[in-house]
């Protein structure tokens, strides 16, 4: 077994999105984190359009913020 675990889950997304967005990914967590309370489609639609987030970003930031993991 290695020392580092390869990351699974959406957590594996971040480096993609912090290359593509160009922000970290604590800017994101805190950012979906900051939102009263919606369902989850609305949240991956709001990064959609209005922070131009595609739709898998949109959705591995938002499941990993509703698991409680942010």
């Amino acid at each position: 077994m290695t020392d580092t675990a390869k990351v699974k889950g959406p957590a594996s997304y971040f480096p993609s999105i912090e290359q593509k967005y160009g922000q970290p990914i604590s800017h994101w967590l805190t950012l979906v984190a900051g939102l009263p309370p919606m369902k989850h489609m609305e949240i991956v639609a709001l990064l959609k359009s209005e922070h131009g987030l595609g739709h898998g970003h949109a959705n591995a930031i938002v499941a990993y913020v509703l698991a409680g993991k942010a």
